[in-house]
């Protein structure tokens, strides 16, 4: 069970030139495909002189969910190269732009692979890299008598209270680490007995 991932909590930025052929790279922490797309169109609007604008995202703890974007270049050699820079640093919830700004003289195949992969490069090693944890959420409900209990195991797991309510019937919305989510459960369940 993946129950941490690792991610940027930073934009880094990243520079790369070959035959006056500008490469700008930035790097987002992103968790939709909707942020990615307002933050292309940012900088679509931004960079509206540059010829490409290629990038390339992953989301999620299992990294299902990726796309890579040329942009006009020839195929697999900005997209991918972008991708490969985020999988090899181990990241995912990333999104890694690179605007190009066309010197006059064509780089070839290599050459625009070597370009984009550098500047996502560099943007991500000009990021700063978290170690999140994937959390399941738990809504328990439960009598005004046991809060102390059920505090308790909160201090004692070192859960985050996402939301409470602490009326004449008390409910606790949790989040806890994947797995321990079935030790909370069987931990909240085993009050109703004591």
């Amino acid at each position: 069970m993946i129950d941490e991932y690792t991610t940027i909590n930073s934009v880094g930025e990243g520079f790369y030139s070959e035959k006056r052929s500008k490469f700008l790279a930035f790097a987002h922490h992103v968790t939709s495909k909707d942020e990615v797309k307002v933050l292309l169109k940012s900088y679509q609007e931004k960079y509206f002189d540059a010829r490409h604008v290629c990038y390339a995202y992953i989301l999620g703890p299992e990294q299902k969910d990726f796309r890579a974007v040329d942009n006009g270049e020839p195929s697999s050699t900005a997209g991918k190269p972008i991708m490969g820079q985020i999988l090899s640093h181990g990241l995912t919830d990333v999104v890694v732009y690179v605007i190009r700004y066309y010197g006059g003289v064509n780089l070839g195949t290599g050459g625009l692979i070597r370009a984009y992969r550098t500047a996502a490069d560099d943007a991500l090693n000009h990021s700063v890299t978290v170690v999140k944890q994937v959390e399941e959420f738990i809504v328990w409900h439960f009598t005004y008598p046991m809060i102390n209990a059920v505090m308790h195991i909160v201090k004692e797991m070192n859960l985050r209270i996402v939301s409470q309510d602490f009326d004449t019937d008390c409910s606790i919305k949790l989040a806890v680490r994947k797995s321990d989510a079935e030790i909370l459960r069987r931990r909240l369940s085993n009050l109703s007995f004591e």
